[in-house]
Formats: C-alpha cells, sequence, structure tokens
C-alpha cells in the first residue's frame, strides 16, 4: 500500500495505491522483484492548501485534510507501507515546511520520502503527467513544465532518460488579488517589476498592465529557458541553477494548477473556491506566446493531480533479492549517498578506498557529528571467494575510520554481489549492524530511503534529492 500527500503553494492532494510484486526473472535465475501493477484505489479532492499567514504552513489544518481523507478512503496510516509526501513551490519556502514534512511522514504511515527538492518535484510530476512514459515511446525530448501556484519545475526526458532540471519562479499566486486590490506580490515578481521601472504594491487597485507585463515576462522567460537562451534579466526568475539538458526540446507537456487552466480536466468534479490571482492570465500568456507555439504540444494525462500521482505511484523501487539486511535497523530515512567506482580493477580500487571513505566523511560529516552514508559500490570486477573477502576486509576497516564507527555498513552494490559481501562481513563477525543493498541506481549527492523488509525478501527503495529552497 502507498500513498502520495502533495502539499503545494495553493493546492492539497492526496492518493492511496496498491502495488504488486512479482519475481520477473526465471526459476533458475537470481530473482528480481519488480512493480508489475500499480492500482489507484482512491484519489482525494482538491483542497486549498491551509496557512496560519504567510510564512507558516497550518499543520494542524493539513492533518485534519490527511485524517479524513484517509477515513473516506477505509485506510488506516498502519496500513501504508510507502510512499511521499511532497511539499511544493512557494509551500517549500514556509518556515515550518522541514519540521511539518518530518511529522506528517510518521504520523501518516509508514513514509520513506518526505522531500522538497524542486528538481524532484519536476521529475514526479513529469511521471504523473505521462511525459516520461511517452518519451520512450517518441523517441522525442519531451520537457514536462509543472506549474503551480508558485514554481515551474521543468524535467526533460528522451527514452526515459532524465537529460535535465531547472525551475522558475513562475506560478499563479505569485500575484494575489483581494477585492480588486493586489494583496501580496512575491519577491521574485517585485525584483522583476523594479528592474523595468513598473510599480506594484501591495494594497493598491490592480494595474493590468503591470500583471499583463508579468505574466507574458514569464512565458517568454519560460520558452528561452527552454530553449537554453537565458538572458540576463531571466535570471531572476531563476530558482538554483540553469537549464542543464544539452539537446533540443521537441515536445512540451504542461501539468500542474495552471495546466489545468488550460485543459480543464477537473471541470466535472467539485473543486476548491476560486483563486483571486494571476493563474488564468498566466495561462493565456502561455497559449498566447509564440515561441512556445513553436514548440510541438502535448495534453497531459494528469493536470492539477501530477505531482501527487507521481508521488504516490512513481517514487519507489525495489531492491534485489539477493540483499543482506538487519531488519531491526529499518526504515532508514534520508541517508546520503557517496558513489566509489573500482573501475572494474579491485587491487587498485581497494588501493584508493581509503581516500575516498575519508572524502565522504569531509562531505557528509565535516563537524563529526556522526551523520552516517551509503557507499555505493559500482564496476565491480569479476570475484572469486579470496576476492570477496579482501573487499570485506577493506570496508570494515575503511568503515571504522568513521567519526562514530558503531553506526550500520550501509553498503548499495551495482550488481548482485549485496547478499555474499554482506554475508561474508557477517562471518568476519563485524560488530556493526549490516545493510547491503543492490539493483539500485544512485550516484553522490543522491539520498535514499530503505524501507522495511516485505515478505519477498526485498526492501522498497526511494531515491530522492533533499532540499529546502528560501524564499
Amino acid at each position: 500500500m502507498s500513498a502520495g500527500i502533495d502539499i503545494g503553494t495553493s493546492t492539497t492532494k492526496l492518493i492511496i495505491s496498491r502495488f504488486s510484486l512479482m519475481n520477473t526473472a526465471g526459476t533458475t535465475h537470481v530473482p528480481r522483484i519488480e512493480i508489475v501493477d500499480k492500482e489507484i484505489l482512491y484519489k482525494s479532492p482538491v483542497f486549498r492548501t491551509p496557512l496560519k499567514d504567510y510564512s507558516t504552513i497550518d499543520v494542524e489544518g493539513i492533518e485534519e485534510i490527511i485524517r479524513s481523507q484517509y477515513e473516506l478512503a477505509g485506510i488506516l496510516p498502519s496500513q501504508i507501507e510507502t510512499g511521499a509526501v511532497i511539499i511544493t513551490g512557494e509551500t517549500a519556502t514556509k518556515r515550518n515546511a522541514s519540521e511539518m514534512l518530518h511529522h506528517l511522514s510518521s504520523e501518516a504511515g509508514d513514509f520513506l520520502v518526505a522531500t522538497a527538492g524542486p528538481d524532484l518535484e519536476g521529475i514526479i510530476a513529469a511521471k504523473g503527467s505521462g511525459a516520461y512514459e511517452s518519451s520512450g515511446k517518441s523517441g522525442k525530448v519531451i520537457a514536462n513544465i509543472d506549474i503551480g501556484g508558485g514554481t515551474a519545475n521543468i524535467a526533460v526526458y528522451k527514452d526515459k532518460q532524465l537529460l535535465g532540471t531547472c525551475t522558475m519562479h513562475i506560478g499563479g499566486r505569485l500575484i494575489e488579488f483581494n477585492n480588486g486590490r493586489v494583496s501580496s506580490i512575491s519577491p521574485p515578481v517585485k525584483r522583476l517589476l523594479e528592474s523595468y521601472d513598473i510599480s506594484l504594491e501591495a494594497g493598491e487597485p490592480i494595474n493590468e498592465t503591470a500583471v499583463q507585463f508579468t505574466t507574458e515576462f514569464m512565458a517568454g522567460s519560460l520558452a528561452r529557458i527552454l530553449n537554453r537562451q537565458a538572458r540576463p534579466e531571466d535570471e531572476v526568475l531563476l530558482l538554483g541553477h540553469l537549464p542543464n539538458w544539452q539537446e533540443d526540446v521537441d515536445t512540451i507537456v504542461f501539468s500542474g494548477g495552471i495546466s489545468e487552466c488550460m485543459y480543464r480536466h477537473e471541470a466535472e468534479h467539485e473543486q476548491v473556491a476560486h483563486y483571486d490571482d494571476i493563474g488564468i492570465r498566466l495561462a493565456n500568456s502561455l497559449m498566447n506566446n509564440e515561441m512556445l507555439k513553436a514548440f510541438q504540444w502535448q495534453e497531459p494525462i494528469e493536470t492539477v493531480r501530477a505531482t501527487v500521482l507521481g508521488a504516490g505511484t512513481q517514487t519507489t523501487e525495489i531492491s534485489g533479492a539477493t540483499i543482506q539486511v538487519a531488519s531491526h535497523e529499518l526504515p532508514l530515512k534520508n541517508v546520503p549517498i557517496y558513489q566509489y567506482s573500482f573501475h572494474h580493477d579491485l587491487q587498485e580500487g581497494l588501493n584508493r578506498l581509503d581516500e575516498a571513505i575519508q572524502h565522504a566523511i569531509a562531505l557528509y560529516d565535516s563537524t563529526e557529528e556522526g551523520q552516517n552514508f551509503a557507499l555505493y559500490i559500482s564496476e565491480l570486477p569479476y570475484m572469486g571467494f579470496k576476492d570477496i573477502q579482501a573487499l570485506a576486509k577493506a570496508i570494515i576497516q575503511m568503515m571504522e575510520s568513521r567519526p562514530d564507527p558503531d553506526q550500520p555498513i550501509i553498503l548499495c552494490v551495482q550488481t548482485d554481489h549485496a547478499k555474499v559481501i554482506g554475508q561474508t562481513l557477517t562471518a568476519m563477525n563485524v560488530r556493526q549492524s549490516i545493510i547491503c543493498i543492490d539493483q539500485i541506481d544512485v550516484e553522490t549527492g543522491d539520498y535514499i530511503d530503505i524501507g522495511k523488509s516485505l515478505d519477498s525478501g526485498v526492501v522498497p527503495v526511494v531515491v530522492k534529492t533533499l532540499t529546502f529552497h528560501s524564499a
């Protein structure tokens, strides 16, 4: 059972799913457990995200929404074995965002991930909107642009391979109105207008010229980013890095609340009250922008629900069946990854291993507070029994140099060596707990969550980014 909860700038929604697992390898092969079916059991209505004030999330309000929806779905939190609480857009800048997420991830079920990385938001939305699947069928470069109340999260795919990401301050609630007057303007939009000597202040009557300039600039800036032709004036709308894909985009897919203004997928469903903001104006500017019209447009499978569907059904991977885990240590959350390649040369790799471990410690535990990490071992050569013993012995020695050497030794192995390495470490009477998994693709800078062992002997794993950005 999986749950996805998306707490966005404008809206909050939830889905409950059921996964089916199956051994997809033949009877004479090493078992490979995969998710073979995903069934959505319940979709919540779309709720307005409750806030106490501009900088504080109403945690009790969020909890009440989740509690009521679990009850309507006939689901207990204890039944949820995996899933994601994703906080998106401007909501991730609220001062109690991190506190709320980690509280919810334990209160709402055995969640593996509670995250706010803008790049991950884009990736998850692309999977929920259908852009990811479509990239595998069309052979084209497809950019999914998920635009909600506060941000536009771009993820570019080709053949189901992520080519790059970018996040922008583009969203429906970056200017809000109340009774014909401006009630709020986000800091990035404020800086944009000031750079063009355009006046728009909270409390003033709506200046349609300024609003139109803002939405048209957003549309033009997005088009330039998609074409990798960013100008200096576009930087005010960037949240983080410039676009990092290298191929030209062929097709664009819009998801999120703004795409709902374009496609009206939810028109027949009971929805929250109309939002007094620039959302509809922004949707019109995007649809009328000539540079954006030059791309091929593809309608999404989901609009406002793309992120929550991706969070509930697409974040979980399954480890290999050839693993060795100390079940009492699970679940583990927010474990940083350090990738180390042997380049198919065991002895040379062992010679460099101590230096790599020291670098991992410097990267993740420079203050020696005991932050553990997972060592991802890749490109191992063919190994005999003595080679496995030599590798295990080196790992034990190197892990003793950690500031807190009693922490579990967490290993991710690219190939199907996890069980034999884990058993060898155990046979050497290593005093630490051993978590040794395989068939998970990660790299330095990723974080993983490892869930409790399932009946099939595997563990669910979530690979993620973990970033809270500031306003």
